[in-house]
């Protein structure tokens, strides 16, 4: 009797290990769109503890990451930050998902001068509109190095996402994240440099992950658990 049920619990635990693979190759394979930070604070360096710009690292990361990614899926990409008429308005749909995309994405991604704030919540919003999340299945991939600064409302935008999207997922990855460096009060503030991007809420509520990125290998990993599939690394 007891090799019975322990053959039945095996056959429980093969079961749910193939669901779970399938539905990862699955979902690796749908269209996605990256949200990169383009703004002012990509160039920060000094004080902040940083030693080059994270601009720099960022580049490294996505030349390392999207070729074998984008062999498997399709990619879009919106920058925000630089460009815009005022430090608020740059918002850049380069592409929505597209074959074969990783030559676009390094080249945008090489060749931008960060600048202006920080409109993230409009930044995903496009993204999922380019994706036709109302209809299709959307992930985003969201690059941050910070926090709304554009008045925009993040955790509200989530809970729109998961409301009335098909099946919405937003991915965040915090790059380098800072908290408030001069704050009379540092006891409800993040420590400066384990900060968090309040985007974390976009990612709670649509059942996407959160991951911290300090240096080039953690970014390039979080680029491939959240853009890759997993049997390709």
């Amino acid at each position: 009797m007891r090799r019975f049920f322990m053959r039945i619990v095996d056959l429980l635990l093969v079961s749910a290990f193939s669901a779970t693979s399938a539905g990862a190759t699955d979902n690796c394979a749908d269209d996605a769109m990256i949200v990169f930070d383009g703004s002012g604070s990509m160039a920060e360096m000094g004080f902040n503890d940083i030693n080059e710009p994270r601009i720099f690292e960022a580049r490294r990361a996505i030349s390392e990451t999207v070729p074998e990614i984008a062999k498997n899926r399709r990619l879009g990409l919106v920058v925000y930050g630089p460009k815009g008429v005022d430090k608020c308005s740059g918002l850049d749909l380069r592409f929505p998902p597209m074959a074969n995309a990783a030559r676009p994405v390094i080249d945008a991604v090489n060749t931008l001068e960060p600048g202006g704030s920080t409109p993230l919540t409009d930044a995903v919003k496009l993204a999922a509109d380019a994706l036709d999340y109302q209809n299709r299945p959307a992930a985003i991939v969201l690059v941050t190095d910070g926090k709304e600064t554009c008045g925009g409302q993040p955790c509200m935008l989530a809970t729109d996402l998961a409301n009335e999207g098909v099946d919405t997922t937003v991915h965040v990855i915090g790059f380098k994240v800072r908290g408030t460096f001069f704050s009379w009060d540092r006891e409800t503030d993040n420590d400066y440099n384990v900060s968090e991007s309040v985007a974390r809420c976009l990612a709670d509520r649509t059942g996407g992950t959160y991951t911290s990125a300090e240096t080039l290998d953690q970014l390039i990993t979080a680029l491939r658990d959240t853009l890759g599939c997993q049997l390709l690394f």
